[in-house]
C-alpha cells in the first residue's frame, strides 16, 4: 500500500501551487534554484555547490529546468566550451517576496 504524504491539501487539484510542485519536483531542483537566485554559475560551480549530486543527475535537473523555462542556458563559442546557468523572468518568479 502506498504511503500518503499528506492527509489533506488546502489546495484544489490543477491549482497553482499544486502545478508549481509539480514543475519543480525532485530532490535537486528546488536547491538548485535557490543557488541560481544568487546570480549566474557555471556547471562546477553549481556542482560544488552540491557536492552529493552526480554530474548526470546534475545534468538531467539543468535540462528539465531549462525546458520548463525556469533556467537559461548559456553556450559561448570558446575552447574550452563556457557554459553559464542563470534563471529566466519565470525562474525568478520563485524567489522569495519582498515587500
Amino acid at each position: 500500500m502506498a504511503r500518503i504524504r499528506h492527509k489533506s491539501l488546502d489546495c484544489s487539484p490543477g491549482c497553482a501551487v499544486e502545478a508549481t510542485l509539480q514543475l519543480i519536483d525532485g530532490k535537486w531542483k528546488g536547491v538548485i534554484l535557490y543557488h541560481l537566485l544568487e546570480g549566474t554559475l557555471r556547471f562546477n560551480a553549481i556542482r560544488r555547490r552540491l557536492p552529493n549530486i552526480t554530474q548526470r543527475m546534475l545534468t538531467a535537473q539543468l535540462r528539465e529546468l531549462e525546458q520548463d523555462g525556469f533556467v537559461l542556458r548559456t553556450v559561448y563559442a570558446e575552447v574550452p566550451p563556457k557554459v553559464e546557468y542563470s534563471l529566466t523572468p519565470r525562474g525568478r518568479t520563485l524567489g522569495p517576496v519582498r515587500s
